[in-house]
């Protein structure tokens, strides 16, 4: 349990094409602002990584704090449709495949996000309509 820590908060890859992206995605899908996000390389990224016992220098995944419990992987992004709600809750059941399986699915894409989607040379700049959601 995560004392301290309300979310749900989306912790992500700050250099990667992909994850900047889907982040931006999120943010217009998010029609109720529930989400806060912040890179992992970022102070509080590493701080939050630290304070959840999770590496703070292997970014292979994105991270989902809330309501006091972590998500990771392909847990991490079927909660992140379930929030959303609308149609994507249609991807929620997905949750009934086995883990393994699933985040097999998800490390495949993640272990190949930079050769297919690129990399930055730095973490995303929110624009000052969206700054506020960023932690």
């Amino acid at each position: 349990m995560i004392k301290d820590i309300e979310g749900p908060i989306l912790l992500f890859d700050g250099v990667c094409n992909l994850c900047n992206q889907t982040v931006q995605f999120i943010i217009r899908a998010d029609k109720k602002e529930l989400f806060k996000f912040t890179s992992l390389q970022s102070a509080t990224g590493q701080s939050l990584l630290t304070k959840v016992q999770l590496p703070t220098s292997h970014f292979d995944s994105i991270v989902m704090i809330d309501n006091n419990q972590v998500y990771t992987k392909s847990t991490a992004a079927l909660k992140v449709c379930k929030k959303l709600g609308g149609i994507w809750l249609f991807c929620y059941p997905l949750m009934l495949v086995p883990k393994p399986i699933r985040d097999a699915f998800y490390q495949m894409i993640a272990k190949n996000r930079y050769k297919w989607f690129g990399k930055s040379n730095h973490c995303m700049l929110p624009s000052p309509e969206i700054k506020k959601r960023f932690l």
